[in-house]
């Protein structure tokens, strides 16, 4: 077996952060200006395609051979790009950045290269970003560089010496990364995952574009008026000024207003009387719907085919291996809740702004509600969604052994009644669906599983639900009764890993293996979690030291999720088992996604614990028996899946 590292420059007039890959590849004036290779580990070696060189012919072979591997860092790139001028099957190539983010590291060569410790001269030119803009994007045309809107080769000579030496470099650090984590290897079920995830990224999802101008026209018309209303009311000349509304709104109300972020303007509504300061704070409560934002990323994302491709990140979820959202971030999209979505997306296309406000009242509101349905089926087709139910709990309770919640699940699924029933002693019978008790239950099992206390039962919405704060301590330990085994669980958990820090030694937990990794020579280390599945979760550079509490803990390095920076973490049994449950949940899902595709069908996108293809009203049956059929490493672990046929994403 061969192998060839890749890394290439290109062009184009679309910008690839906001319209991403595939638009920006399939532009009629895309070109690929450089392309560097090293074969076999060699020297690297450039070619010039802007200034005429060819690619060799043995390596346009090579591009096509199974027995040559390609390897680039975010191959998904180099891949695409290059199949648009050669054939080049996306199983024969091997990203570098999945096995980085396999492997626990961040994304981005620079950040990744920093992170492993590569030597500088081992890593990325710092001039990259300039080289990028002047050669890679259309350029301003002005007087200076005599009114051209592109910068090529020859205007720019000295430049494009260092871009080549730049792109060269690229290879280089790529081959590095690679070296280094190589004797860390990725599983060769998820690069089949891996090519499945091209396959679908580049299907894209069909838009209904006539809806998304519909709603950006509505919108703008729904919030000049509102602004206008808002300047009214007040006398301001920007009401949006945080600054000027809060003077405004304590004069007219004689009260303090400490903010005015969301939650804060909700219960200041509530609050207040009928009058000019409430509606004031209702219109900015109306306009702070960033849902048109979304809109607006579809507009732009589209492909002249009307498809947006490109909306999921393989592994972006670094320590789970969860996907994440692109471009119009799927991910988190609002639910909606509206009971006649069919009415409003075609008041919506039609733009008629007084039927709206008449049948629906806030316009805001329905455009957010609306945005998942600007995704839908193609014509001839309907869209297949379908979920796991519970697949988190049906997991923890799987992982911890705990009986009574598996019978649950085998039986009637009812988790929140049982949950009330085992916590409060009362018969499953008695526990309705509107009942206090059944709240108490829900709000247990969304917030308790991961070793949460008060503070959990509260960001889950507990005192929203008519809670008061004094009775959570004693939900938290009546549910923990009800489910020592879970509990057992987390100390486990805690447990194994501060015995395999202290020994070096692996330890087994519940078909788990927590080990210590070290390879002397390229100086990489880790914690590992070896999953049912044979997947790995990955702790890089891993520490004891005590944490906040004073307790020995395992630190570890890892990207911080809400700096977004390469830092030192500290992780404990619930947090460990989160990690782990929700790790074993997305491999679950893997399974689906694959057995999914050998079956025919025409995966279009998934979020979280759910499937959405494009075919026929029939096929949906077998795509749920699909999803709840056993995973042949989880015996005994209770799949069931729902769905609905739809022709436009909805929640159902």
């Amino acid at each position: 077996m061969h192998h060839l590292s890749i890394d290439i420059e290109t062009f184009s007039s679309i910008d690839i952060k906001k319209a991403g890959l595939y638009k920006y590849v399939q532009s009629p004036d895309f070109q690929i200006l450089l392309f560097a290779y090293s074969w076999d580990g060699g020297p690297v070696q450039i070619v010039d395609l802007a200034q005429g060189e060819q690619i060799p012919s043995w390596l346009i072979f090579a591009l096509a051979d199974p027995n040559v591997v390609k390897h680039a860092y975010n191959a998904a790139f180099e891949w695409y790009c290059l199949s648009k001028f050669f054939y080049s099957p996306i199983e024969q190539w091997r990203c570098t950045q999945v096995h980085g983010l396999y492997c626990g590291y961040p994304a981005g060569l620079a950040a990744v290269g920093e992170a492993i410790g590569i030597p500088q001269d081992k890593r990325k030119l710092g001039t990259g970003g300039a080289l990028i803009r002047a050669f890679c994007v259309p350029t301003k045309p002005t007087k200076s560089n005599g009114y051209r809107t592109r910068t090529l080769p020859h205007h720019e000579p000295e430049k494009w010496q260092l871009f080549k030496e730049y792109c060269m470099g690229d290879v280089i650090a790529e081959m590095e990364i690679l070296r280094r984590l190589s004797a860390f290897p990725v599983p060769d079920q998820e690069w089949q995952l891996w090519f499945l995830d091209q396959r679908i990224n580049a299907r894209g999802l069909a838009c209904d574009l006539q809806m998304v101008e519909g709603a950006l026209a509505v919108d703008e018309q729904v919030s000049s008026e509102l602004r206008a209303e808002a300047i009214r009311l007040t006398g301001l000349d920007n009401p949006k000024s945080v600054q000027q509304l809060t003077k405004w709104l304590e004069e007219e109300t004689g009260e303090e207003v400490e903010n005015l972020q969301k939650g804060t303007v909700a219960k200041l509504i509530g609050k207040l009387d009928e009058g000019k300061a409430k509606r004031v704070l209702e219109i900015r409560q109306e306009l702070a719907k960033t849902s048109v934002k979304k809109y607006a990323a579809m507009r732009v994302a589209a492909c002249a085919d009307g498809r947006v491709r490109g909306l999921l990140q393989f592994y972006g979820a670094n320590r789970t291996g969860r996907w994440a959202g692109r471009l119009v971030q799927i991910q988190n999209l609002p639910r909606n809740y509206l009971s006649t979505l069919g009415l409003a997306r075609e008041l919506v296309k039609e733009q008629k702004v007084d039927a709206l406000k008449l049948i629906f009242g806030n316009v805001p509101d329905t455009l957010s509600q609306l945005i998942r349905t600007a995704f839908v089926a193609p014509e001839g087709k309907v869209l297949l969604v379908a979920d796991f139910s519970a697949i988190e709990a049906r997991v923890i309770a799987w992982l911890a052994g705990e009986q009574w919640r598996l019978d649950v699940f085998n039986t009637h699924g009812k988790i929140y009644e049982a949950s009330a029933s085992q916590m409060f002693g009362v018969p499953i019978e008695e526990i309705g669906k509107g009942s206090d008790l059944r709240q108490k239950g829900k709000v247990a099992e969304l917030a308790l599983g991961y070793q949460g206390g008060k503070g959990a039962l509260i960001s889950m919405g507990a005192l929203e639900m008519g809670l008061t704060e004094e009775e959570l301590p004693d939900i938290v330990l009546r549910w923990r009764n009800a489910n020592r085994r879970i509990v057992d669980l987390w100390y486990s958990m805690e447990a194994a890993a501060l015995d395999v820090m202290q020994t070096g030694q692996p330890v087994g937990v519940r078909g788990l293996i927590f080990a210590r990794e070290s390879h002397y020579q390229t100086q990489q280390d880790f914690f590992t979690i070896t999953l049912p599945s044979g997947r790995k979760l990955f702790y890089a550079k891993p520490f004891l030291k005590e944490n906040d509490f004073g307790k020995q803990a395992l630190h570890y390095w890892g990207v911080d999720q809400t700096k977004k920076k390469w830092t030192v973490l500290s992780t404990y049994g619930g947090k460990l088992t989160e990690n782990v449950v929700q790790a074993i949940a997305r491999d679950c899902l893997a399974v689906s996604l694959m057995r999914m595709d050998s079956a025919g069908y025409e995966i279009v996108l998934h979020v979280h614990d759910e499937v959405g293809a494009e075919g026929d009203a029939e096929q949906l049956d077998p795509m749920l028996q699909i999803m709840s059929q056993p995973i042949p490493w989880a015996p005994g672990l209770p799949l069931k899946a729902d769905g609905f046929v739809t022709e436009y994403y909805q929640k159902d």
